[in-house]
C-alpha cells in the first residue's frame, strides 16, 4: 500500500501551487484594474504635455496669389510626412479607441469617487462643422440647446470673426462643471497657439488668415487624407488663378445640410449644383464667405503650400485613390 505520508506531502504541494496561482491571478487583476483606472490620468497628462510645449515655428508659405505663382519646396512634403505630428492632426484609430475608453472610464461614478477627478475627454475631429463641435461638447457636459448656442456665439466673438474655423481639432480635457464661456476660452487658447501665433504678418500679406482657413476647410473636407492635401490645394489655386469657379462638392453639403437625423454632411446629388446659397461654389466665383468646417494644422499648411501641378480636375476612386487631369475631357475618361 502507498504510504500515507506521501499522500499528505503531495496534497500540500498541490495546495501550495494553487495558492500561488490564486495570488498571481489576484495580482494580475489588480494590475489590470490599476492600469484601467489610470488611463484617464495618462491621457490627461499627455494632452497637458502637448499644450505645455512651446509654439512651433511660423507657417511656411510657397504660394503667391499676387503673382499667381507657386514655388515647390521639398521640405514641405517632408514636414507633412512626419508621423505622428500635430501637422497631420487626424486622430488615428488607436488614439480614437484609447481616448474613447479613457472617456468611458472617466464617466463611471466609481472612478470619480476613487480618483477624486472630475473630467471628460472631448475630441474635435478635423472637418467638423460648428454644430458637430457644439454637439460634442454639449453632449459630454450636458449642455442645453441654449447653452450650446451661447457657446458658439462666444467663440464667434473672437478674432478672426468667422462662423467656422476657430474650433481647433484635437482632444480636450474638460470638467463636467465647465461653463460654455470657460470652454470657449480653452478652445481659443489652443487656436491661438496652433494657428494665430504661427501666422506671421509676412504670410498674412500674401494670404489673409481668413482666406487660408477657408481654403484649408475645403481641403479638409475634400482630401482623402493628409497625403493628398497639397495636391488638392494645387488644383484649387489653379482654379482661382484661372478665375474658374471652384466647384467643390463639400460646399454643397455645407449649404444643404439641416442636421436631420444627425447628418451634417449629406451626400451631394446633381441638382444640388443649383442650390441658392452663397456657399455654392458651382454658381458663385471665388471663395465661399467663410470656412465650411474646422481644418487641421496640416490642411492650413497645405493651403499655404500647394503642390505644383497642371491638373484642374480630380476625383477619388472607390479605394480612396487620388486621380487628376489638366482637362475636363481627360477627367471624364479616367
Amino acid at each position: 500500500p502507498r504510504p500515507k505520508s506521501s499522500i499528505k506531502k503531495t496534497s500540500k504541494i498541490g495546495f501550495g501551487v494553487i495558492e500561488k496561482l490564486h495570488i498571481g491571478a489576484a495580482a494580475a487583476v489588480a494590475v489590470l484594474v490599476l492600469g484601467f483606472f489610470s488611463l484617464p490620468a495618462i491621457v490627461s497628462m499627455d494632452i497637458e504635455g502637448d499644450m505645455a510645449k512651446p509654439a512651433q515655428a511660423p507657417f511656411p508659405i510657397s504660394v503667391n496669389p499676387h503673382q499667381e505663382t507657386i514655388i515647390e519646396d521639398p521640405a514641405i512634403e517632408a514636414l507633412l510626412a512626419e508621423e505622428p505630428t500635430t501637422l497631420t492632426a487626424s486622430v488615428g484609430i488607436l488614439d480614437r479607441v484609447t481616448i474613447w475608453l479613457a472617456d468611458k472610464i472617466a464617466s463611471v461614478p466609481l472612478y470619480s469617487q476613487l480618483s477624486g477627478a472630475d473630467q471628460r475627454f472631448v475630441t474635435i475631429y478635423p472637418g467638423y462643422r460648428e454644430e458637430e463641435v457644439a454637439r460634442a461638447f454639449g453632449g459630454a457636459l450636458g449642455w442645453s440647446l441654449k447653452e450650446r448656442s451661447a457657446f458658439l456665439k462666444q467663440v464667434y466673438s473672437n478674432p478672426p470673426v468667422l462662423t467656422e474655423g476657430q474650433f481647433q481639432p484635437g482632444t480636450y480635457t474638460v470638467s463636467t462643471m465647465m461653463t460654455p464661456d470657460e470652454v470657449q476660452i480653452m478652445i481659443y487658447d489652443r487656436f491661438s497657439k496652433e494657428i494665430l501665433e504661427r501666422y506671421s504678418t509676412t504670410t498674412a500679406a500674401l494670404v489673409p488668415l481668413e482666406d487660408a482657413l477657408i481654403i484649408a476647410s475645403l481641403i479638409e473636407r475634400e482630401a482623402g487624407g493628409w497625403h493628398d492635401m497639397r495636391d488638392i490645394s494645387g488644383i484649387l489655386w489653379n482654379r482661382l488663378f484661372a478665375k474658374m469657379n471652384l466647384q467643390i462638392d463639400a460646399t454643397l453639403q455645407y449649404a444643404k445640410a439641416t442636421g436631420k437625423n444627425g447628418v451634417w454632411w449629406p451626400k451631394p446629388v446633381p441638382d444640388d449644383k443649383y442650390i441658392k446659397s452663397k456657399y455654392n461654389t458651382y454658381k458663385n466665383p471665388g471663395l465661399p464667405p467663410a470656412p465650411i468646417a474646422n481644418p487641421s494644422v496640416a490642411a492650413v499648411v497645405a493651403a499655404l503650400n500647394p503642390k505644383v501641378t497642371d491638373c484642374m480636375f480630380y476625383f477619388h476612386d472607390a479605394r480612396g485613390g487620388f486621380h487628376c487631369s489638366p482637362t475636363y475631357e481627360g477627367h471624364v475618361k479616367m
